[in-house]
């Protein structure tokens, strides 16, 4: 009697398929086992994957999210039509992963026969029963949304998924004074020069790493930010105290192929590293807030506010596409609120 076990997902749970030859005997036994099912679009029983069964059905591997061959391929095919239309990396790892998850809960059902009526189950059994986030859950729907109407060529109503209104949080902002605190706080004029860019031009941590020499126009005075999110290029303007600390920067450290390298020429700094130049700095100014490097960001574009910079030129520094997005930051500035007398002073 030949058969086979293995590891598959159904539904976002761990089973173990039974594949074999038709087999009334072989049935009647599986039958008997507990919550054993039956599946058939795949063709195979599958049982609860636990100890009893690992042993019962000679599984020694552990999991490793295995995929069915027919999910690989459709996750294979929307990996390849994104890189076809230029999305960016993260964008592909994003949605394949969210659809990869979306496929899984399913593995018993073929992709062609999925309706709406799955998406909400899948929303409310899945999403929703694990307390998924907001923007976690958008994802799976827009990967969902573009896969059946790009590979599948079927339209799915995804918006009759009830989504959580997202929270209203706002920005973490710095004060000038801790801003000066971080920025002094290293001694190493790299990481000094890093963090002060940041803050000096608003960029993201990705857009500083992937400057080069050739990105700081010193005649024009402005930093040329390129293939930015989005894909859109844009320019800031150079602060003149930060062309001076780069003069100093490029004599010391002499970069090749990116402004910034790491301890390998020609290699942009890492990330991770960069953050922990941050997180070092942080604990040397003695402040206790959990800052990131995208503060700095916030930091900047909130103090150009309060500085009376028009809020559409802010919306052209930062490269928001939409100015909703830019005024976020009238919420955070203080500038206004300094000037209104509490009641309370009066009394």
């Amino acid at each position: 009697m030949k058969w086979e076990a293995k590891l598959v997902k159904h539904r976002g749970k761990s089973r173990i398929a039974v594949l074999f030859d038709k087999d009334i005997k072989l049935i009647a036994r599986i039958k008997q086992l507990e919550d054993a099912r039956w599946s058939s679009s795949k063709k195979y029983w599958h049982l609860p994957d636990n100890k009893e069964n690992r042993a019962r059905f000679k599984i020694t591997t552990t999991e490793k999210n295995l995929l069915d061959p027919k999910t690989s391929a459709e996750i294979s095919k929307f990996s390849n039509w994104l890189r076809s239309r230029r999305y960016s990396d993260n964008t592909i790892k994003t949605y394949c992963e969210a659809l990869k998850s979306f496929l899984i809960f399913f593995d018993d059902k073929m992709p062609e026969a999925i309706t709406n009526d799955d998406v909400i189950l899948y929303n409310n059994d899945f999403i929703l029963k694990n307390n998924l986030s907001f923007s976690y859950q958008n994802q799976i729907v827009n990967a969902i949304k573009l896969y059946f109407r790009t590979i599948q060529e079927k339209t799915l109503d995804v918006d009759k998924v009830h989504r959580p209104k997202s929270a209203k949080t706002l920005p973490n902002v710095l004060s000038k004074e801790e801003v000066k605190l971080i920025l002094e706080a290293h001694l190493n004029l790299k990481h000094k020069m890093m963090l002060s860019l940041i803050y000096s031009g608003g960029l993201r941590c990705g857009e500083l790493l992937a400057l080069k020499p050739e990105n700081i126009d010193s005649k024009r005075n402005i930093v040329l930010i390129k293939n930015a999110k989005g894909r859109k290029d844009r320019i800031v303007p150079l602060s003149l105290k930060i062309l001076d600390m780069l003069r100093g920067y490029y004599q010391l450290y002499k970069p090749k192929t990116f402004l910034f390298e790491g301890q390998i020429q020609g290699q942009a700094y890492d990330a991770r590293s960069l953050q922990q130049v941050l997180k070092q700095a942080v604990s040397k100014s003695g402040i206790k807030k959990p800052v990131t490097l995208h503060w700095l960001r916030h930091s900047y574009a909130t103090h150009l506010l309060e500085s009376g910079t028009d809020l559409r030129y802010i919306q052209e520094l930062l490269g928001h596409s939409s100015s909703r997005t830019t005024e976020i930051y009238t919420h955070v500035s203080t500038k206004s609120l300094q000037q209104i007398k509490s009641p309370f002073d009066d009394l």
